[in-house]
C-alpha cells in the first residue's frame, strides 16, 4: 500500500511523529496521512493522499507543513515512486476543535 510506504519514509524523514490517525495522547507538533482516493490507468497506478500537519500555533503549523512538502517532494527518490505532484495546500485549522493545522494533497503516480 502507497500509504504505509510513504508512511514509513517520513517516520525517517521528518522530525516530528507521523501518524495514519490520530492519536489518543498527540504530541503538540506531528503529521496525519490519509489516502483520499487512487486510480489505475494503463496499469499505471497513481493515488492522492492528504496530509495534516499539526501545531500549537498557526505560524508553526505552517512551518511544519513546508517542511513536510519538501520531504514529500523528495519521495520521488524511493523505488516504488514514480512522480509526485502537489494538488494544494492550505490552512485547515479545526475552529471547534482550536487546532491549528495545514493540509497537503499529494497526488502520487507509483508501482
Amino acid at each position: 500500500m502507497i500509504e504505509l510506504i510513504i508512511y514509513e519514509y517520513l517516520k525517517d524523514v521528518m522530525p516530528v511523529d507521523v501518524y495514519m490517525q490520530r492519536p489518543e495522547k498527540a504530541p503538540s507538533k506531528y503529521i496525519i496521512i490519509e489516502k483520499t482516493g487512487s486510480s489505475k490507468n494503463n496499469h499505471i497506478k497513481q493515488a492522492t493522499i492528504a496530509f495534516q500537519s499539526y501545531a500549537d500555533t498557526l505560524y508553526e503549523a505552517a512551518e511544519l507543513n513546508e517542511a513536510l512538502k519538501d520531504a514529500v517532494e523528495n519521495a520521488v527518490s524511493l523505488n516504488e515512486i514514480s512522480g509526485v505532484t502537489l494538488n494544494s495546500d492550505y490552512n485547515f485549522t479545526n475552529a471547534a476543535g482550536k487546532q491549528y493545522r495545514y493540509q497537503a494533497v499529494f497526488v502520487f503516480t507509483h508501482y
